[in-house]
């Protein structure tokens, strides 16, 4: 399987929803949303390719699946 790159905003949302579940998503600062995607063993995009954009987009990715869990 391939790695993941910061273009694959869902995908990641799903990899850190599962890998921090219940913490919610805006709360994270984006330095530690970006050391969370690199740390990632799903991860092999280049560090520094990210973009406000790009953490923008993954974050709300991420809150999706945080809604869908609270829900039920």
């Amino acid at each position: 399987m391939d790695k993941f790159t910061w273009d694959d905003a869902e995908d990641l949302g799903i990899a850190l929803s599962e890998k921090h579940p219940g913490v919610d998503p805006l709360t994270v600062r984006f330095t530690d949303l970006h050391a969370w995607v690199c740390g990632l063993e799903e991860f092999g995009g280049d560090p520094m390719k990210s973009t406000e954009g790009k953490l923008e987009a993954i974050q709300m990715a991420w809150l999706g699946e945080y809604k869908a869990a609270q829900e039920g």
